[in-house]
């Protein structure tokens, strides 16, 4: 039932009154609400963030209506978020007695809170680990990228930019990485990304940016680790960390090979990194 593309209900009244049917729409978010149950990250979800007897949607179930909402190629304020599911078989996709009205944007304003206090890479570790177990993804092979993410506005920073937007990667200065670094270590609160310019793959050094890194799985291509930095992180600064980092986090047998371009070579010190083969390319 979970795969069709409608749900029919249908509603007796009484022997003398015709049967009342109810239609509501699924599509293709039947398919990803089934992986999500699969990999079970509402459960993961709700057991790290924690759950209260008296709220109506769980944090796991709003991060669930987040994914069906992200994957429903539809763009919109998250005021108006509820309305995504106007019409859907919400219940059937989320859970028992998960309504519309439940998913507004005070709901999901507080589980982003919890998300972001529990630090969204050790979440994004924890689904990774499950879906890996779950659909048998061999990690033999491990491929590590960045990109960029242009943003619009001024984002005012506290600490005055160093990075000019004329300058390569290579070029950029990576002290303001060490110095988050070092206040991470001393403060357990989170510290929040640097939103400024740097080094733009969407060829739009005019605007203010953030940076992802991702390694991914040779085996299908399946996310493993996600790190989200600041806009003037470079590849060599940051790749060697990454890979320490996941070697770390991850609770499971480990790559026996990195693939990456030639970034991360430039400023790997011995030691950094457990033993493994690394491939390296231009």
């Amino acid at each position: 039932m979970r795969y069709l593309l409608k749900v029919f209900q249908f509603h007796p009244l009484n022997q003398n009154q015709p049967i009342e049917i109810d239609v509501q729409d699924i599509d293709h978010l039947g398919l990803i609400a089934g992986i999500v149950d699969e990999i079970g990250i509402v459960e993961i979800i709700d057991r790290l963030l924690g759950t209260h007897p008296l709220e109506e949607v769980s944090a796991g179930h709003v991060v669930k209506a987040l994914i069906l909402n992200c994957l429903g190629f539809l763009t919109a304020p998250l005021y108006l978020f509820s309305q995504f599911f106007v019409g859907k078989a919400t219940e059937h996709l989320i859970g028992p007695g998960v309504k519309p009205e439940h998913l507004n944007d005070s709901r999901i304003g507080r589980v982003l809170d919890q998300l972001y206090k529990k630090g969204l890479t050790p979440v994004f570790v924890e689904i990774a680990l499950a879906a890996v177990k779950r659909f048998g993804v061999s990690i033999k092979q491990a491929h590590l990228d960045s990109s960029s993410m242009c943003v619009q506005g001024e984002y005012l920073n506290a600490q005055p930019e160093t990075t000019s937007t004329e300058m390569a990667p290579e070029e950029q200065s990576s002290e303001h990485q060490d110095s988050d670094k070092a206040e991470t270590e001393e403060n357990a609160e989170p510290v929040p990304i640097e939103i400024t310019h740097g080094y733009s793959r969407d060829y739009r050094p005019d605007l203010k940016q953030f940076t992802l890194a991702l390694i991914t799985s040779g085996d299908g291509d399946v996310p493993l680790y996600l790190r989200v930095g600041n806009g003037n992180d470079t590849d060599q600064a940051v790749f060697t960390e990454v890979i320490a980092e996941f070697q770390q986090q991850w609770k499971a047998a480990q790559p026996e090979v990195y693939v990456a371009d030639a970034a991360l070579g430039a400023r790997r010190e011995p030691g950094s990194i457990r033993a493994c083969s690394e491939i390296s390319s231009a």
